[in-house]
């Protein structure tokens, strides 16, 4: 028995090094043996944004909290969002920043769904109408942008087709069980960088005005109003300027990237932003490209039914417009009931990703002037002496806690010594790695987190040890002692850290900042101890009950008859 019980401790040992190997494999794949830093300890990058307009101070603070939430989603990297005044909301991201990051911090991510009445390669109704300059005394329903909202009791046609409506191209389908537009090209669907302003004025609608239904946007597609045609007719592709966005009305616009120059008229929004419940970007099965999934809830959901039913195996587009711009527009290959859709095209990982938290964290209730954003770079906010001596502080503590652990528990303090350079190693890779795929960032805040991850750990020996001692003194042999002493000394740590990774949840949920940081690294910390106390410390004491040196009470052991104040140590046993 004991040693079937020393061979499966072997095999568990043996099991998790092998996963430690592991984890250091994936961050050499990653490249990056240096933990990133945080503002505090390395400084980054700072963006001033400079709202358009005359916001309240209501909408300059929820647009902080939406921005905190694209940069800061996760909670361990740490970016600052303030606030200064009543326009200007100003960024700190630690390390350098990429260009989708920027992206991602100013887009405005308004995102609304449209029917296709018109195209530049396309025309349908549009087809007949002539380009026209623009004219002084026109009406104002005859700009990009504007409109009219549709009868109330529009004339329905489920099918939706205009007998000489052109062939779209280059459109991939919304994702269905057939995917048979991965055929053909893609359209860029990576949103280019959009200039912010928009013109200066442009049509109020009421308080409870609407988009259009499903069977509204339908009939728009082969009978739009005649002041939409004109307007389409009047506007030229590519611009700087994309329109104001007014849901309740058609919309005259552009593309986006490789489709700037493609023209579009929209029905008025059938589907709101406001409807979306997750975005997420990734590769579909299948496909070697990267697309953001959309999922829909609410009344978009039944819409996107709807619309999908009618339009499927017809040319007829279905366009997803961002922040006034069309950064794709499928068609549909069959019904999609479950509010599942992708928008494909020319993404990057960063762009698709980008994308994805824009749209997955809600629209920014400001805009942001185009000349009023500026990027420079910051230095840490803390001296350079403050790393050190936070590294030396932790070095210091982690020395004291062995060389205790030596001198009270003599040879099983080299279990200890093994256990928290275990703990440190998979500690220093769980940085890296969570660096590489997460963002984290380590701060002086989240350095005091792991050191107190130390203290944690070496309670779980103190605890365990002494246990084991407790049953020796009551006359058990060593390997017996192990066992007997594990159960009791298991129940008290689950009991302790649980209590730590539940204060560690509570700062992580309801803290920001270098707190939710210190949280996010105490937690961390906390499930390491568990899993060296498990998988690491118990089998090596387990394999080491087997020889004499420490079952037979050996004098530098630790388990001595003088060590525990006993007459003599108790040998042999079945574990």
């Amino acid at each position: 028995m004991a040693r079937n019980t020393a061979a499966h401790a072997g095999r568990t040992l043996a099991l998790f090094l092998a996963g430690v190997a592991v984890l250091y494999g994936l961050v050499a794949l990653g490249g990056n043996w240096k933990p990133a830093l945080g503002l505090d300890l390395q400084g980054g990058t700072r963006i001033t944004m400079t709202a358009e307009g005359n916001p309240t101070k209501e909408n300059v603070e929820t647009a902080a909290r939406i921005i905190d939430d694209r940069v800061n989603g996760s909670g361990v990297s740490e970016a600052e969002v303030t606030t200064q005044g009543n326009d200007v909301i100003i960024v700190e991201i630690p390390g350098d920043t990429s260009n989708s990051l920027i992206d991602t911090v100013k887009r405005q991510a308004q995102l609304r769904f449209r029917t296709v009445a018109c195209t530049s390669t396309a025309p349908g109704p549009c087809a007949s109408a002539t380009p026209t300059p623009a004219d002084p005394g026109a009406s104002p329903s005859a700009e990009p942008g504007a409109g009219v909202t549709l009868p109330p009791k529009p004339k329905k046609d489920k099918a939706g087709k205009s007998g000489d409506q052109g062939t779209a191209k280059n459109r991939p389908a919304f994702g269905a069980a057939d995917d048979k537009a991965t055929d053909s090209p893609s359209p860029s669907g990576s949103p280019s960088e959009s200039p912010s302003e928009s013109p200066s004025e442009s049509p109020t609608a009421p308080a409870d005005a609407k988009g259009a239904t499903p069977e509204q946007a339908l009939t728009f597609i082969s009978n739009p109003p005649q002041e939409a045609i004109d307007a389409y007719a009047a506007y030229t592709c590519p611009t700087t300027e994309p329109p104001a966005d007014d849901p309740t009305t058609w919309l005259v616009t552009c593309g986006t990237e490789e489709d700037a120059a493609t023209k579009y008229l929209l029905s008025p929004a059938v589907i709101e932003g406001t409807d979306l419940k997750e975005a997420s970007a990734g590769i579909p099965q299948g496909s070697v490209a990267y697309e953001v999934n959309l999922t829909l809830g609410g009344d978009g959901k039944q819409a996107f039914a709807d619309l999908s039913s009618a339009m499927a195996g017809s040319e007829q587009q279905f366009a997803v417009v961002l922040d006034g711009q069309v950064i794709s527009a499928p068609t549909f290959e069959g019904r999609i009931p479950d509010g599942q859709a992708r928008i494909s095209g020319n993404f990057t990982r960063a762009s698709a990703e980008s994308l994805a938290t824009s749209l997955k964290y809600g629209a920014l209730p400001i805009s942001f002037k185009e000349d009023g954003i500026q990027t420079e770079q910051i230095g840490p906010s803390l001296a350079g002496n403050q790393l050190s001596a936070g590294l030396t502080a932790g070095a210091l503590g982690l020395a004291l806690v062995m060389l205790y652990c030596l001198l009270y528990y003599r040879g099983l303090g080299l279990v200890v010594l093994a256990s928290l350079a275990t703990a440190a190693a998979i500690t220093y890779a769980m940085v890296l790695l969570l660096g590489n795929t997460a963002g984290f960032t380590l701060t002086l805040p989240g350095i005091a987190g792991l050191i107190i991850g130390v203290g944690v750990t070496a309670d779980s020996f103190i605890i365990f040890f002494e246990r084991i001692r407790d049953e020796m003194r009551e006359g058990r042999s060593m390997r017996v002692s192990v066992e007997t002493g594990w159960r009791r000394a298991r129940k008290t740590r689950l009991a302790a850290n649980v209590v730590s990774l539940l204060s560690a949840g509570v700062l992580y949920l309801f803290a920001s900042g270098v707190v939710k940081g210190f949280g996010f690294a105490l937690g961390l910390s906390t499930f390491i101890d568990l899993a060296i106390l498990f998988w690491f410390t118990k089998p090596l004491v387990t394999f080491l009950a087997r020889y004499k040196f420490f079952n037979g009470g050996g004098e530098l052991s630790g388990l001595s008859a003088s060590t525990l104040g006993i007459d003599r140590v108790a040998t042999g046993g079945k574990a």
